[in-house]
């Protein structure tokens, strides 16, 4: 048939057709005065082409499909590597939600901030106590020291954990895809209104959870930029608490809870206890393709640390 013909019975027009000839994705006969003529295998391959990009694969994409096709399989996607291609597709798409979700909170934020901006409905400012004002660090905090209790981290493959979200969702970390993601444990954060662990500023590396929250939602569109694939914050407490502070704060990203400290236990990561409970000591993980690629240990100061990780990032590109 001519390309014309195999352009309307695909539904395709004849530009696209040509598109995907010069891509390689399909190659048709030439007749002896060197015309084109198509076959009823190249109706399927344009049909499948079109499917695919439907689904918001490009063209280039659906390469591993046809080829599954060529092998003599009954559908396209019969083929690890067409499976795979659909995971690295599913991936992008979840970067892409993330990233307009961010932009979305970001948006909020700032309509909530300009439509109260000297309005008399504005809750009245009051200055905060020194126990309630969790955005600042004491001067005299002390330095965690590093004792080299994360030092085995970079190359460990993520255990085949998966934890609730603030979202409502689940994440399996051994899943998390090619891109880079920043996870970020930290033992809790304090709110307005909740006693922090007695003796809390003198345990180095404590405090600080809510200075470092607020440094990585202030650089996260930045960190993306730089390679981050996405950007989670781990604790011991439980969704229910996270969520207020994720609302509270304005946090572009999710966080994961962990209150049984599986991940510390599968991993030997270092925690140590306040008030008779366990909790993660601060520490960053670079986790690509299931596999952590660099561990940040210890964290100080901990709301600088969101641009050290930025730093790292520009530094050591993929």
């Amino acid at each position: 048939m001519k390309i014309s013909e195999l352009a309307r019975r695909a539904g395709a027009t004849t530009k696209a057709v040509r598109y995907y000839e010069s891509l390689g994705l399909i190659t048709p006969e030439r007749l002896a005065n060197g015309y084109r003529t198509y076959t009823e295998d190249d109706v399927r391959l344009v049909r499948e082409i079109r499917a695919l990009q439907r689904l918001g694969i490009p063209a280039e994409g659906t390469r591993p499909f046809l080829e599954c096709l060529a092998a003599g399989r009954q559908y396209a996607d019969d083929c690890p590597a067409s499976l795979a291609s659909y995971r690295a597709a599913i991936d992008e798409l979840t970067e892409r939600i993330e990233a307009l979700a961010a932009r979305r909170t970001t948006l909020i934020t700032h309509l909530h901030t300009a439509a109260h901006r000297g309005s008399s409905a504005a809750p009245a400012a009051r200055t905060a106590t020194p126990d309630e004002d969790y955005l600042t660090l004491p001067a005299d905090l002390p330095v965690p020291a590093d004792d080299g209790a994360a030092s085995q981290l970079p190359g460990t493959r993520v255990p085949r954990l998966t934890l609730p979200t603030t979202a409502g969702k689940e994440v399996r970390l051994d899943t998390l895809g090619p891109r880079r993601t920043v996870l970020y444990l930290y033992p809790l954060t304090g709110r307005p209104g909740t006693d922090l662990p007695e003796g809390w500023n003198a345990i180095p590396g404590a405090r600080g959870c809510t200075p470092e929250a607020c440094g990585f939602r202030d650089h996260f569109q930045e960190l993306l930029d730089a390679g981050a694939g996405r950007v989670y914050g781990l604790s011991s407490q439980d969704s229910a608490y996270q969520r207020e502070v994720v609302e509270r704060l304005g946090l572009p990203f999710d966080m994961l809870s962990d209150p049984a400290l599986h991940l510390a236990d599968a991993l030997a990561l270092p925690t140590f206890e306040a008030d008779g409970r366990r909790l993660f000591r601060r520490l960053t993980l670079i986790v690509r393709d299931g596999e952590i690629e660099h561990a940040f240990y210890p964290v100080f100061p901990p709301n600088a640390h969101a641009g050290q990780v930025l730093a790292w990032l520009r530094e050591n590109p993929m």
